[in-house]
């Protein structure tokens, strides 16, 4: 009897116990090892910034991984040399010295006197044929042809005014330029501009390569 119930014991016990114990195992690692690695994927911000091939970037889209389709402007600011100092209200550079900025100065400030007055007589003209009109000094039929010769005359003095202006507003620039220690350098590129262009044109601010053409940007 104990040999007989020896093999029978053991071989009801052994496959339940195996067949309990492995299932039980595995369910129970199965689902921390997944619940262990399923975090780990989504440690990724959310908005991803990207950067683009044409130097600026992409967001993506929360949730998706997809760009968004936005893109952020990149703005390229010219490299201009450092100051080396400063001297009677004008900052020199290892370009442009002190001594040739304020001779610059000098110049920029006796063609703003100049342009200045020549657009006020232009203007003052403007309006004195204006006013002859009004005065009806003027002969507007058809065998006088005055009314057409004061338009004309009129329109001309009022452009050449304008072109006066905005040489004006170049210049008023190019002295503020001097003050900060960016006179010389080329405004889209950082580049210096040679001395012969700035005393012909010293509210020179682009090199004769990038201008974009104009009578008050020369």
């Amino acid at each position: 009897k104990a040999a007989a119930k020896a093999p029978v014991k053991a071989a009801a016990k052994a496959p339940v116990k195996a067949a309990v114990k492995a299932p039980a195992k595995a369910a129970v690692k199965a689902p921390a090892k997944a619940a262990a690695k399923a975090p780990a994927k989504q440690t990724a911000p959310a908005a991803e910034v990207v950067a683009d091939r044409r130097g600026g970037s992409k967001g993506k889209q929360p949730g998706t991984g997809k760009p968004s389709g936005v893109t952020k402007p990149v703005v390229l600011v010219p490299a201009i040399p450092p100051i080396k100092g400063h001297k009677d209200g004008v900052a020199f550079t290892k370009d442009f010295d002190a001594k040739f900025l304020q001779a610059m100065r000098a110049q920029l400030l006796r063609e703003r006197d100049e342009l200045t007055g020549q657009a006020n007589r232009l203007e003052d003209e403007a309006n004195a044929l204006v006013a002859e009109a009004e005065m009806g000094d003027v002969q507007f039929d058809d065998e006088g042809g005055e009314g057409d010769t004061m338009v004309v005359e009129r329109e001309r003095a009022l452009a050449l005014s304008a072109q006066d202006r905005q040489v004006i507003a170049d210049i008023e620039a190019a002295l503020t330029r001097i003050q900060a220690g960016t006179y010389g350098y080329s405004v889209l590129s950082g580049r210096p501009i040679p001395r012969e262009r700035l005393e012909a044109i010293p509210w020179a601010d682009v090199l004769v390569e990038e201008k974009a053409g104009g009578l008050g940007r020369r």
